[in-house]
C-alpha cells in the first residue's frame, strides 16, 4: 500500500465534497454523451483552453524575453511542476488528477517579467488601490473572475473551478523555507481570508505536493539558465559544486535527488518531509541562486527598465478615466495609441456594464464599476498583469513612438 493512499483526495476522503465544490452549478456540454470525466479532469481541460494559460509561453521565469529558445518560460515551468508533482503523488498514492490541475495553473496569476514585475505591480497597486499585488491571489482572481470560456451556446462564462484547485493556486507559495508540510484542516473563504502569501497551508495533500514540486522545479532550472546566459563565473560554478557535493549539478539530477528524498522521508504523521541533508542542501542552493542569479548586477538595469515601462502604461490608461465616459475616452485615444486603445477597450468590456452590451452572450461576473475610480485602476492592473513580456514591450514602444 502507498503511504498516503488513505488521505488522498478521493470520494473516500471526508473533505471530498468541500474539495469538489464549485461556486456555480457546473454546466455540461450537449456534446458530452458517451463518456464522463472526473471533477479535476474537467478543471484541467478548462485551464488549458483559457487565454491566461496560453500566454504563459511568453512570460518570463527569470530572464526577460530571452532570444535563446531554450531558456525557461512560465509554460515550461508549470509543465515541470506537473511532471514532478505527478511523480511524487503517484509514488505516495495521492490523486494525480488533482495535482495535474493545480500544477498546470498554479502560476496563471504571474505578471510579465516574473517576480520583478510582480514587485513593481504591487507598488502600483498599493499606491492606487491600497492593496498589495501577489501572484498567488491574482491567480485565484483570474480563474474566478477574469478568464472566460464560451459554453456550447456561445455564452461567455467564468471557469468555475473546484475548491481544491482554487485553493492549490492561492496556497502554492514555494518561496518560504519549510519542511514537514501538512494540509490545513479549515475550509476557509479563499477570497476573503487570505491576506498574504503563505498565510495558510493548502487544504489537500495534493496541494502540498504541488507546493513542494514548485520549489524543486525552479532551483535547478534557474541554474541551468544562468549558466546558458553566462551569468555565472567559474568561481560561482566551483562554489556551487561544493554546495551540491552530493548531487551533480543539472536540473534533471537535482529534480531526481529531491523527488527521491521526499518520497522516501515523507509520512502522514511527519508530513511532506525532506531529510535533514536534502533540506539543508536545498536552502544552500536557494541562497546561492538569490545572491548570484536573482540579485546579479546584470539583472538590475532590467528592473529599472521594467519599472518605467509598467508605470508609464498604467499612467496612460489612468488619465483616460472619466466615469461612464471612460470608454469614449479610450476610443479617442486610438489616434495616438491604436493597439493599446483597441485591445484594452475590447478587454474591459467583458467585465463592465455599458450601453449597447449584448447581455445574452454574457453570463460571467461584472467585475468593475466605472463609477468607482479604484475599480478602473484595478482593471488596468489586471490587464497589465495578464500581459506577456513581448506584448508589454510592444505597447510601451507604441506609447513612446511618433
Amino acid at each position: 500500500m502507498k503511504k498516503f493512499e488513505n488521505v488522498a483526495m478521493t470520494e473516500k476522503n471526508k473533505n471530498w465534497k468541500n474539495s469538489i465544490n464549485r461556486k456555480e452549478v457546473l454546466y455540461k456540454s450537449a456534446y458530452t454523451k458517451n463518456f464522463e470525466r472526473n471533477e479535476f479532469d474537467r478543471d484541467y481541460t478548462r485551464i488549458i483552453n483559457c487565454n491566461a494559460y496560453r500566454r504563459l509561453k511568453h512570460k518570463t521565469q527569470v530572464f526577460f524575453a530571452p532570444e535563446n529558445d531554450h531558456i525557461c518560460t512560465r509554460l515550461e515551468h508549470v509543465n515541470l511542476v506537473d511532471s514532478i508533482s505527478h511523480t511524487i503523488a503517484n509514488n505516495l498514492g495521492l490523486n494525480t488528477d488533482l495535482t495535474k490541475a493545480i500544477a498546470i495553473c498554479h502560476d496563471i496569476g504571474h505578471s510579465p517579467f516574473g517576480h520583478q514585475g510582480e514587485k513593481i505591480l504591487s507598488v502600483i497597486s498599493e499606491r492606487e488601490c491600497e492593496e498589495k499585488f501577489w501572484h498567488e491571489k491574482n491567480g485565484l482572481h483570474f480563474v474566478d473572475n477574469i478568464e472566460l470560456l464560451k459554453d456550447y451556446n456561445g455564452v461567455n462564462r467564468n471557469l468555475d473551478l473546484t475548491y481544491a484547485v482554487r485553493d492549490g493556486i492561492i496556497s502554492h507559495c514555494g518561496e518560504v523555507d519549510e519542511n514537514g508540510i501538512k494540509p490545513r484542516l479549515e475550509y476557509i473563504n479563499l477570497e476573503n481570508e487570505y491576506k498574504e502569501p503563505n498565510q495558510y497551508s493548502p487544504y489537500t495533500w495534493e496541494g502540498c505536493v504541488v507546493k513542494i514540486a514548485d520549489k524543486i522545479s525552479y532551483i535547478g532550472r534557474d541554474i541551468d539558465d544562468a549558466i546558458a546566459m553566462n551569468l555565472l563565473t567559474d568561481e560561482d560554478v566551483k562554489k556551487l559544486d561544493k554546495i551540491t557535493s552530493n548531487v551533480k549539478i543539472s536540473n534533471s539530477n537535482i529534480i531526481n535527488y529531491f523527488v527521491n528524498d521526499i518520497c522516501e522521508n515523507s509520512s502522514v504523521e511527519q508530513g511532506l518531509n525532506f531529510s535533514a541533508e536534502a533540506f539543508y542542501t536545498m536552502n544552500l542552493i536557494k541562497e546561492f541562486n538569490n545572491e548570484r542569479i536573482y540579485m546579479n548586477n546584470k539583472i538590475k538595469p532590467m528592473i529599472r527598465y521594467f519599472t518605467v515601462l509598467m508605470n508609464e502604461i498604467f499612467y496612460v490608461l489612468k488619465q483616460e478615466y472619466n466615469g461612464k465616459n471612460t470608454l469614449k475616452n479610450l476610443k479617442k485615444m486610438k489616434r495616438y495609441y491604436p493597439i493599446l486603445s483597441e485591445n484594452f477597450s475590447a478587454w474591459i468590456k467583458d467585465y463592465i456594464n455599458y450601453e449597447g452590451k449584448e447581455k445574452e452572450i454574457y453570463l460571467n461576473k461584472i467585475v468593475y464599476d466605472l463609477d468607482k475610480p479604484q475599480d478602473y485602476y484595478k482593471a488596468i492592473i489586471d490587464y497589465i498583469s495578464g500581459m506577456t513580456d513581448n506584448y508589454i514591450v510592444k505597447i510601451y514602444k507604441e506609447i513612446i513612438s511618433f
